[in-house]
């Protein structure tokens, strides 16, 4: 923008002293450039509702670039032989999108040949103007070389204020897509007089009648959902894959708002607290949990960074899951950086990992402690060794265990069968086995594969 207007400046001093000589020889000034800008404005337009509309093709030829060059595919692209597959289609996506650029920069230089070549006679014309009239003694020689350079700087200086009203309007045309996003208006909304969680919890969290369609989705995930939980509870939600389990913890911790229905703590809705200050007081583990790749310390200190980084609650939660035991082996205990993608860096398996997440949960001071499928990658044994632990370090806390393993979940207080969005069972192990419903009958079919 200050190169536009110091080219401005200068232009409109040099068409004032063109003017002077001819009028006719300013507006060739412009007849000579406007057009070539007219039409790079045009491709600018073009190209970018072209993109707009290969969003979807771009993004589909990132994604076979990715799977193709990425860690987390490598073993079965090479197992399955997909490589050749994969390079295929990322092969015909890409040349698409070049074949139709290209169409697009063709077109461009065809009219740009054009409008240049009307702008070289305009020019010609200028110039023998002035050269006729220096013949003809109307001005002089010191005028034609004054006028001459007049033209010539005044063409390149509008060449260059048009072009940047050019880039200027190229970039708004890009910048759109940035206004888009800001102007999206958060869907979790922070009340302006948020009310204070309660520290304790005195009666529990309830869901009540609770409704949660995903975008698109053809079904509600969760529908009609209630339950009690009351404080210092310990129970356990088991459902098969799909039923909304993970989507019941997200409501919780506040990550989505429900459809219809409302979640509360103490009578309070959770719309009614902070975000943040809520979350301060939920301590999970997903499925999916972060592979940091930092130093353990790091890895376990990032659940609380309220803390001090040499805290001895970092280390005190690495014990109370077994996680002290395989970061001691590790070349510098604590202070070795986790994963692969820096030097001096070790490696972990899934199962190590997780008694990382798990230390990484239990470092934070959290009344409400969810654990969503916490020992999936553990051996038997330190699974064990991880659920006594669990009994006694929630003590006085609410816990949440989501489990496929049934035998993980007998201890619970209550146990709630979740069975197309909406609780069907609940009670004891022994209550359920009695009942002899979808409880019994998954636990049995587990329980069969050891007899």
């Amino acid at each position: 923008m200050i190169q536009v207007g110091q080219n401005s400046l200068t232009l409109l001093t040099l068409v004032g002293l063109l003017f002077s000589l001819n009028w006719m020889i300013a507006a060739v000034l412009l007849i000579a450039t406007v057009p070539g800008t007219l039409i790079r404005l045009r491709y600018s337009q073009q190209l970018y509702s072209w993109q707009r509309q290969r969003t979807s093709t771009e993004r589909q030829a990132w994604y076979f670039q990715w799977m193709l060059t990425g860690e987390p595919h490598a073993k079965e692209i090479r197992l399955f032989d997909l490589g050749t597959l994969f390079i295929e289609r990322f092969r015909n996506l890409r040349s698409t999108l070049r074949s139709e650029r290209l169409h697009l920069a063709t077109r461009l230089v065809l009219i740009d040949l054009l409008t240049q070549f009307a702008s070289t006679l305009a020019i010609f014309y200028a110039l023998a103007y002035i050269t006729f009239q220096a013949v003809q003694g109307a001005i002089t020689i010191g005028d034609l070389v004054m006028y001459y350079q007049a033209f010539q700087r005044g063409q390149n200086y509008l060449r260059e204020t048009l072009k940047g009203l050019a880039n200027l309007y190229e970039d708004s045309l890009f910048l759109t897509n940035l206004y888009e996003f800001l102007d999206l208006k958060p869907r979790v909304v922070t009340p302006t007089s948020p009310k204070v969680v309660p520290q304790p919890i005195q009666h529990g969290i309830s869901f009540d009648h609770v409704r949660f369609d995903y975008p698109n989705a053809t079904h509600p995930i969760l529908d009609d959902f209630t339950l009690t939980i009351r404080s210092g509870e310990h129970i356990a939600l088991v459902a098969a894959n799909g039923a909304g389990k993970t989507t019941f913890v997200k409501l919780l911790c506040r990550l989505y708002d429900p459809t219809t229905g409302r979640i509360t703590i103490d009578g309070i809705d959770l719309r009614e607290f902070d975000p943040a200050l809520l979350r301060q007081q939920i301590s999970v583990i997903f499925q999916d949990y972060a592979h940091y790749q930092l130093t353990a310390r790091e890895n376990i200190w990032l659940g609380n960074t309220t803390l001090a980084s040499l805290d001895d609650k970092i280390e005190q939660a690495a014990h109370d899951t077994g996680a002290d035991e395989l970061i001691e082996k590790l070349s510098h205990g604590y202070d070795t950086r986790l994963g692969n993608w820096f030097d001096n860096s070790q490696e972990l398996s899934i199962g190590e990992w997780q008694k990382i997440a798990l230390a990484r949960a239990f470092v934070r001071d959290a009344q409400i402690i969810v654990l969503d499928e916490p020992t999936s990658a553990l051996d038997a044994s330190a699974e064990f060794d991880v659920f006594k632990k669990f009994r006694e370090l929630a003590v006085g806390r609410t816990t949440i265990l989501i489990s496929h393993r049934l035998s993980t979940v007998r201890t619970a207080d209550c146990i709630y069968v979740l069975t197309n969005g909406k609780i069907t069972e609940s009670g004891s192990h022994e209550d359920l086995m009695q009942f002899n419903g979808e409880y019994a009958r998954m636990f049995e079919l587990q329980a069969g594969n050891y007899r």
